[in-house]
């Protein structure tokens, strides 16, 4: 059986500190692996129903929790770091303070290994999508959040826009166009620029999908002052949407149930 999410934090951080302080995916995966020697090697090359490594899928949404804890951060492309918070984790981790926060994990902790599993195997099949599909699979998304007219246009240099469309807000319409990236590494700031320069004028908003993530100074320049703004959806960002707007996702509600016949007066 493969580790839970919350039981990769602690061992990513490591690899990332024994890399002096950041790596690439391809440097940090072997390392979380050897940190695991009781699971069976075979556990490790379970795939999900894309074809996707569902292992590596695990780590990537380690990363994403640690990120969101502040813990660690992208530097550059396809570069992952850790952070001083992250350091300070490290630091005080010790194998019964693990074990504490191992043992203390509840339904919700349960539950949010599961959604996280869930993510994965959503955003394993998108990054499995050719590249129209996925441009497809973007305008819906767009639909779906609100957006009329969408159409696929594959215009602009370099085929720098794919799709565009329009969304009443208020009394006003706003015309917004999007670009789609299946990429692997992460996506810099002069790719947005770029997408930027391929709508500037002619549209005003901008829409930029990608299935991995932005660099920190990508996430800077999506907003400027007297631009066009460019909202950025990294694969946990479109994830997180399908899952809010039920886009090839459904949902099915669980019954919880909490003994209570202690609250009762029982004749004796």
């Amino acid at each position: 059986m493969l580790p839970k999410q919350i039981d990769i934090e602690i061992p990513l951080l490591r690899a990332l500190a024994e890399l002096g302080g950041e790596g690439r995916p391809r440097e940090v995966f072997p390392l979380v692996t050897d940190s695991f020697p009781d699971v069976p090697p075979e556990d490790f090359l379970e795939q999900i129903s894309t074809g996707g490594n569902k292992w590596t899928n695990r780590i990537q949404w380690a990363r994403q929790a640690l990120i969101a804890k502040g813990q660690l951060c992208s530097r550059g492309r396809g570069v992952w770091a850790i952070t001083e918070a992250g350091r300070k984790r490290l630091q005080i981790s010790t194998p019964e303070v693990d074990a504490s926060i191992a043992s203390t994990q509840g339904l919700e902790d349960l539950y949010q290994d599961y959604e996280a599993d869930v993510k994965a195997r959503l955003l394993g099949i998108l990054s499995n999508l050719e590249s129209r599909q996925f441009e497809g699979f973007a305008k819906k998304l767009m639909e779906a959040y609100g957006f009329v007219d969408m159409s696929i246009t594959r215009v602009g240099p370099d085929g720098g826009i794919d799709g565009d469309g329009r969304i009443r807000l208020g009394l006003a319409t706003i015309t917004a166009a999007f670009q789609c990236k299946r990429w692997q590494g992460t996506v810099g700031r002069t790719e947005v620029d770029k997408f930027r320069g391929a709508i500037q004028g002619e549209y005003e908003q901008g829409v930029f999908f990608t299935t991995s993530d932005f660099s920190a100074q990508a996430k800077t320049a999506s907003i400027r002052k007297g631009a066009v703004p460019v909202i950025l959806l990294d694969g946990t960002s479109i994830v997180d949407l399908m899952i809010a707007k039920e886009l090839g996702v459904r949902s099915r509600p669980v019954q919880l149930f909490q003994p209570t016949l202690a609250d009762f007066e029982l004749e004796r």
